[in-house]
């Protein structure tokens, strides 16, 4: 069993708690007060270089000095869950793409209800996209970070990068 490790991070978003092992960041969820399965106390959290270096990239991120991540990311899922993390990972940042644009991207429009769900296990906030994810009427749809996290993001990140969905509908 591989060791592991966690750092939490203070967000514009409330606390983020970032999880590695040695070789790959392997979960980042936002904190809630009520969520004991995601806290960990913070006078017993064990950082390693990958927490620390996820800390750092989300600062920037959030700082907005950063849009795309270089961390080594891994996380448990089924063939198909991989493919759709993957195919967040093309989605730009400031850019959304409704589930309906992400079923044809990967060939298969028949999936979009599977896709979402894959899309909610989605176990690396932020990092892996999956708030850049609408519907296909320029809503919000489903995110596990709550949506006003979801709006948040998007915000920011049309914000900073002057471009995307200029209007978020409810």
């Amino acid at each position: 069993m591989s060791n592991q490790y966690c750092s939490i991070l203070q967000s514009p978003l409330g606390p983020v708690s970032i999880f590695a092992d040695d070789q790959y960041v392997q979960k980042i969820t936002f904190r809630e007060p009520s969520d004991s399965d995601n806290q960990a106390d913070s006078s017993t959290l064990t950082e390693n270089e990958l927490t620390k270096l996820a800390v750092s990239q989300l600062t920037d991120y959030f700082e907005g000095r950063l849009k795309t991540f270089t961390l080594p990311l891994k996380q448990s899922g089924t063939a198909f869950q991989q493919e759709v993390w993957s195919a967040l990972l093309t989605i730009g940042y400031g850019v959304t793409r409704s589930y309906l644009q992400m079923a044809k991207q990967m060939n298969n429009v028949l999936a979009i209800r599977a896709m979402a769900a894959a899309n909610g296990k989605n176990n690396l906030a932020i990092v892996v996209p999956c708030h850049r994810v609408i519907g296909s009427d320029g809503t919000l749809v489903g995110y596990a970070g709550s949506l006003w996290r979801k709006k948040w993001l998007l915000d920011h990140e049309r914000e900073v990068s002057q471009q995307g969905q200029m209007t978020l509908k409810f």
